[in-house]
């Protein structure tokens, strides 16, 4: 059954501009794009704009209850909250997901065998890190408290560079598709934001077991410029947040071809963060664009409720990636820092039909939540509730 989407424009997300054209849908794929097509049925676009589905590089769908209630919940509790979120998710358009630590292989299981509806969902399990990390939980009372362990989620500390591959082997075997690594403390403990927490020795052998796991990849979180600048001269895929960058900062990024996910929902919005924070977070982005880093949208979600997930395109079209660059760094360009450049992110010929219909047909990205008419997820529309 091929499905014609008539009569409504489309945003190119290579180039930014947007045309008027028809798609044509045939299973999971686009195999048609331009004028005067023609499909066994037809869906009027009529007035609306073609978008390619949302990509989130940085969100955390098991969170949402346990981060308020870690011990008096069931662990059980972890991966049933995601349900509601990997829901609410896909009904905003964000049809692939990169989980920054939280969701188990389980999950992805449940996904693909059709139990639950949701994004694809790309794992890294743990937030791995040396002893004392934001990953290592312990207290002076109870000593190790570990909310995530079991099997399907390993021990994420280690010390030292034969340890860091022990680490990646451990998330290897459990499943992970990305290694998350924990290089600062956090900024809303307000711990350790400005620590390198690993060595360059550890921070090496990290990315470099990755690669040989598979060809995976590092993405690290790091609120200061020394750990950003650790992170991409040892060849780590992305920095998450990077609150307080400077400019030997990316430009070892920008060097090392190293991405910045800024994740602006952690600063902005939120009525207990200082002016200066977020402030140095939109510098961060400033700097980052002048040296030609690459940006790719992330929320850190739950910090903000993922019913809110697409305030960080505006956010990032504010802080100066502007309309059209934000809508390509949450599409076009999240593909291509996950490595899915080839089969989605564009609205293209034998791309995966993966697809959000706006009222409306101008790059405006603030209310985006508002104007969604239509989504489709691997061809399939998806049921808006």
């Amino acid at each position: 059954m091929r499905s014609l989407l008539a009569g409504g424009s489309v945003f190119d997300a290579a180039s930014g501009e947007v045309s008027r054209a028809d798609v044509v849908l045939d299973g999971d794929r686009i195999v048609s794009v331009g004028t005067d097509l023609d499909g066994d049925e037809a869906v009027d676009c009529t007035g609306g704009l073609l978008l390619p589905g949302f990509i989130d590089c940085h969100t955390h769908v098991c969170m949402s209850q346990t981060l308020g209630d870690p011990f008096g919940l069931p662990r059980t509790a972890r991966a049933l909250s995601a349900v509601p979120v990997l829901r609410t998710l896909l009904g905003l358009g964000i049809t692939t997901v990169r989980d920054a630590w939280g969701a188990d292989a389980g999950l992805r299981l449940a996904l693909e065998r059709g139990w639950i509806e949701g994004p694809q969902v790309l794992l890294s399990l743990r937030q791995i890190g040396t002893t004392g990390s934001i990953g290592d939980h312990w207290t002076p009372v109870t000593g190790k408290v570990d909310f995530f362990g079991d099997p399907s989620m390993p021990d994420p500390v280690f010390d030292g560079p034969d340890q860091a591959r022990a680490v990646v082997r451990r998330m290897v075997r459990a499943g992970a598709d990305w290694l998350k690594v924990a290089a600062t403390g956090s900024v809303a403990a307000g711990t350790g934001v400005h620590d390198t927490q690993l060595t360059a020795e550890e921070m090496a052998a990290l990315v470099d077991e990755a690669a040989r796991q598979g060809g995976r990849k590092v993405l690290v979180h790091a609120h200061g410029a020394r750990a950003a600048e650790l992170a991409a001269r040892a060849g780590a895929a992305s920095v998450e947040h990077g609150i307080y960058l400077d400019e030997a900062a990316v430009a070892a990024m920008a060097a090392a071809g190293t991405w910045f996910v800024p994740t602006l929902s952690c600063t902005h919005g939120l009525e207990d963060v200082p002016a200066e924070r977020v402030e140095a977070h939109r510098e961060s982005v400033r700097l980052a664009l002048a040296a030609g880093v690459p940006i790719a949208l992330g929320t850190d979600n739950p910090v903000t409720p993922h019913t809110e997930a697409l305030r960080e395109i505006h956010y990032l079209a504010e802080a100066g990636l502007g309309a059209a660059g934000a809508l390509r760094a949450s599409t076009l360009d999240a593909a291509r820092l996950l490595g899915l450049a080839a089969d989605r992110g564009e609205i293209t010929e034998r791309k995966r039909a993966d697809l959000v219909l706006l009222d409306g047909t101008e790059l405006d990205t603030a209310g985006l939540a508002g104007r969604i008419r239509a989504v489709w997820h691997n061809g399939e529309p998806v049921s808006r509730a």
